[in-house]
């Protein structure tokens, strides 16, 4: 079980015997382990020089182990460390891999996936090994699997893997949407909707899409694209963000209940009048003439709003307020 921190079975044994009856010597392993004197000595030798028993005085033939979480607990964080470097090596090989192969072969670009198992087993799998986004167009009368059967998006959010969904009304008002949505934007889904979408689309850490090819699949099998890096792909993300921008935010009000909307504006009437001269490009000293006070005062209410919004620069305000539909 040790072999992972450079214990072979022999080593281990005597490590484990050493823990647990704090200091012994050749003979007590030969008596309690049934190893021969030359190995036992050999073994005790060996992990001495590296570290993982010491000498137990007065007269250094008798050993004890050094505390596990010292001496095994640095060798599993650089063996965890070397096996991370050996990951991200094996993943980058594997992405020249797949980007030869499709430069060689445009047809690894897409791949059909034939029916309805074959694409709820790639939607399981691609939100499985999710890392960092997966974006989501959620049309109503779904084809292959209902939202509420999702189970791998709870777990994607639990582990920082940021999920952002665009819903079509009509599927909101199935029974149970509501509340199941309300559920994902707990967890940190971010949510918008939008009365019609043209597709339903997932795409996962903008490498990888899933595209069905039907609509209304009717009595026969559904299929899907499975669609790769390519610009494709980058298509498909572009309608995405191209909706997204467009769409209205749901939110869980104090109560739980979904709500569409933009967060309720935090600005008083002043401030807003400010920030509007602000988003038409009023210089500051244009802005006190005609609020009736100092370039000052209007540099101050402007940190104001920003530290409101969350903004670091006067750009970041701007967006900041249109998204949230401030003015």
């Amino acid at each position: 079980m040790l072999e992972s921190v450079g214990l072979d079975p022999v080593e281990e044994r005597v490590y484990r015997f050493l823990v647990t009856t704090a200091e012994a010597d050749v003979t007590d392993l030969v008596r309690k382990l049934d190893l021969d004197a030359e190995t036992a000595e050999t073994v005790l030798v060996s992990m001495r020089d590296r570290g993982l028993i010491r000498e137990a005085p007065p007269d250094g033939r008798r050993f004890t182990a050094v505390a596990p979480d010292i001496v095994l607990g640095s060798r599993l964080l650089h063996h965890q460390q070397s096996l991370d470097w050996a990951r991200r090596e094996v993943e980058q090989l594997s992405e020249e891999y797949r980007g030869n192969a499709r430069r060689r072969d445009a047809g690894r670009l897409v791949e059909v996936l034939p029916n309805r198992l074959a694409i709820r087993e790639q939607l399981y799998h691609t939100q499985a090994n999710a890392r960092e986004e997966v974006l989501y167009f959620c049309k109503g009368r779904p084809m292959v699997m209902q939202a509420t059967e999702n189970d791998e998006e709870p777990a994607a959010l639990l582990r920082g893997v940021a999920y952002r969904v665009v819903y079509e009304r009509d599927l909101l008002e199935e029974p149970g949407m509501q509340a199941n949505v309300a559920y994902g934007v707990k967890l940190g889904e971010q949510a918008r909707a939008v009365p019609w979408l043209p597709v339903r689309l997932t795409v996962v850490d903008r490498k990888i899409g899933v595209l069905p090819l039907v609509q209304e699949a009717g009595i026969s099998e559904p299929t899907a694209a499975l669609v790769r890096s390519g610009q494709l792909l980058d298509a498909l993300i572009a309608l995405f963000e191209g909706y997204w921008d467009r769409a209205t935010p749901l939110r869980v009000a104090e109560d739980g209940a979904l709500t569409e909307g933009a967060q309720t504006c935090p600005l008083n009437s002043d401030d807003l009048y400010l920030l509007s001269l602000l988003v038409a490009g009023v210089a500051d000293k244009s802005i006190a003439t005609q609020l009736g006070i100092s370039q000052r005062t209007v540099q101050r209410r402007l940190s104001h709003i920003m530290e409101l919004a969350g903004a670091q620069t006067r750009m970041q305000l701007a967006w900041h307020a249109a998204r949230e539909r401030w003015l």
